[in-house]
């Protein structure tokens, strides 16, 4: 297959992407779309992994760390309706695809992953597409960042056995929390919303399953 024939064939699979996976997973904002066009995924997928890059997996990163599925993606972006003035918090950078994305609708990103290497890569990526509003950093955030608090959004991108309510009072008012719980098989997308000082609002979007994230709290297990 020729470079251009190989061009051809890739656009068209990013197109298939966002066409039969995303838009259909009720996927509708053009922004969203737009950008999931725009932003090559398959420059932040492992090597050995080139030929997935647009399937509608979870691609593995090593560790039992996965890469979300593109359909997964798209409905986080668009329950989050990242701003250019948000003030974003990652919670597991991964692939560090998601943070660009994000970091290409928000004013900042902190992204915080427990896996040095899997960082390291992801500034790396970042860095190629020239996208410079991302801090990387390295060390366990399952409890948020609370010295650099407050934000406008925070995103697990790993499951969470509970709903990691401390985290909440992380929010400024006005801003959106989402993370992935409960236990397989079956979880819920849950968006989270602070509407006052005081009070916050949850929303569950849709069921899916993520493996859950490393050091992620889990609840009390009786034995008899």
């Amino acid at each position: 297959m020729s470079l251009d024939q190989q061009k051809i064939h890739r656009e068209q699979s990013r197109f298939n992407m966002v066409e039969q996976q995303i838009r259909t997973w009720e996927v509708l904002d053009p922004k969203v779309l737009d950008l999931l066009k725009k932003l090559p995924r398959e420059d932040f997928v492992p090597k050995q992994y080139q030929g997935l890059a647009f399937a509608d997996i979870e691609i593995p990163l090593g560790n039992g760390q996965f890469m979300l599925s593109p359909k997964i993606e798209g409905r986080i972006l668009q329950a989050l309706a990242i701003k250019n003035t948000d003030k974003v918090l990652e919670i597991g950078t991964g692939a560090g695809y998601l943070t660009a994305l994000m970091a290409s609708q928000a004013k900042r990103v902190d992204s915080i992953e427990l896996d040095a290497k899997l960082s390291a890569q992801a500034a790396k990526h970042a860095a190629a597409h020239g996208i410079k509003n991302v801090n990387f950093i390295v060390g366990d955030g399952t409890q948020g960042l609370a010295a650099k608090a407050p934000y406008d959004v925070i995103v697990y991108t790993g499951g969470l056995s509970l709903m990691p309510t401390s985290v909440e009072s992380q929010l400024a008012v006005g801003g959106r929390l989402f993370a992935v719980v409960g236990e397989a098989p079956i979880m819920e997308a849950i968006l989270v919303k602070r509407v006052s000082e005081d009070a916050c609002e949850r929303e569950a979007l849709f069921e899916t399953c993520l493996p859950i994230l490393a050091n992620a709290p889990q609840p009390e297990r009786f034995s008899f």
